[in-house]
């Protein structure tokens, strides 16, 4: 066993300054796997537990977007959490939750998405060794779900959707998929938006409309299979953005609406451009607190299904590698990465995603 000195990324409290902390983690134990970090992505929710919006237990290194490169197996560990053979070299795709598979969800729900227990494995002490992905040291503790890429899967076609592709392929499971000829709208064009507008193209979306801003995350909607973009610094009003959806739709708005701003405005404006007998799926709410008004009738009088997802499990990580493998030819994946910081530029990686100068920002070592 190996000890080794990286930087890691501590948020220490609401809206106080990112501290680069250097700590030095020990080798694997049985079980474990130590890694180099490649890639860690910066979400959205990065930026909500930042400013406070979803409180943290103290300091908290942060990042839960991953792909790392073994660096050493701990005694017993032979193989990936699908079991593929994995050696010191490899690349590997993790999210650091680790379910407990002995609660109500993961024994009796079956949906370790919903594990009371997973987060203590996220939020431990700051100074221990880490899963975490603002971090150049990684250590992945025994059951920890982990997968490996294959040679000819780019990290960077993964990364680039790092928790939002898993997070909508959970969606769509929820949604119960999507039918050819459908319309879909889906708002918000951050990565979980991107992934969404990606995901119904490939399912033979009759037309896929986003909602969102700025223009560079629109243009790269368009390439991963928009047919068509609003852009909301253009047309600003709910009024005319719903007009607009009706053009688009004979009048009847679309049969699947795909809430991805994280915005508690845009629930609200969703349901009216759900049609009739439509479902709206709500991805994007789960760091924004706050309540909004709705007209329930709108609900019962259109026969609209309201579908919730959070988060997702450990096959839809395992599922999004395979989305890359097969897709990233076909489409501009990787070309979502439009910003790249070192782990010690973690406070500018997060203010940058905060004022949505990027498409996708991730994280390398220093």
């Amino acid at each position: 066993m190996t000890n080794r000195t990286g930087k890691r990324a501590v948020l220490t409290g609401a809206n106080q300054p990112i501290e680069i902390w250097e700590r030095e983690s020990p080798g694997a134990g049985p079980g474990e796997a130590v890694l180099k970090l490649e890639f860690g992505g910066v979400c959205g929710t990065d930026v909500h537990f930042w400013h406070g919006e979803v409180p943290l237990p103290g300091p908290v290194v942060l990042g839960h977007e991953g792909i790392g490169i073994i660096e050493e197996l701990g005694e017993g560990l032979a193989t990936d959490s699908a079991g593929a053979p994995i050696a010191i070299g490899d690349r590997v795709y993790w999210q650091p939750v680790t379910p407990c598979n002995h609660c109500y969800p993961c024994t009796i729900l079956n949906d370790v998405s919903m594990c009371e227990n997973a987060f203590a494995s996220l939020f431990g002490d700051a100074n221990a060794p880490t899963p975490s992905t603002y971090s150049e040291v990684i250590t992945l503790g025994t059951g920890l779900p982990f997968y490996k890429l294959p040679d000819d899967t780019s990290s960077e076609a993964v990364i680039a959707f790092g928790c939002a592709m898993p997070t909508m392929l959970q969606g769509m499971e929820r949604l119960g998929g999507i039918q050819a000829g459908q319309t879909v709208v889906v708002q918000g064009s951050g990565p979980v938006g991107l992934a969404a507008t990606m995901l119904a193209h490939l399912a033979g979306a009759h037309q896929v409309i986003m909602i969102g801003a700025p223009a560079p995350r629109l243009e790269m909607a368009r390439k991963l299979g928009a047919d068509h973009t609003i852009d909301i610094t253009q047309i600003t009003s709910v009024a005319e953005r719903t007009e607009r959806v009706r053009e688009l739709t004979n009048g009847r708005g679309a049969e699947v609406v795909i809430e991805a701003a994280g915005v508690l405005e845009a629930f609200s404006e969703g349901l009216q451009l759900v049609a009739p007998s439509g479902r709206y799926l709500i991805v994007g709410l789960w760091s924004a607190p706050g309540t909004v008004a709705v007209e329930p009738r709108l609900i019962n009088n259109g026969n609209l299904q309201i579908i919730g997802t959070a988060l997702a499990g450990p096959r839809h990580l395992y599922q999004a590698i395979q989305v890359a493998q097969m897709q990233q030819s076909r489409l501009p994946m990787a070309e979502a990465i439009s910003h790249r910081f070192t782990v010690g530029q973690s406070q500018q990686a997060l203010e940058a995603v905060a004022a949505q100068e990027t498409v996708k920002a991730v994280l390398v070592p220093g």
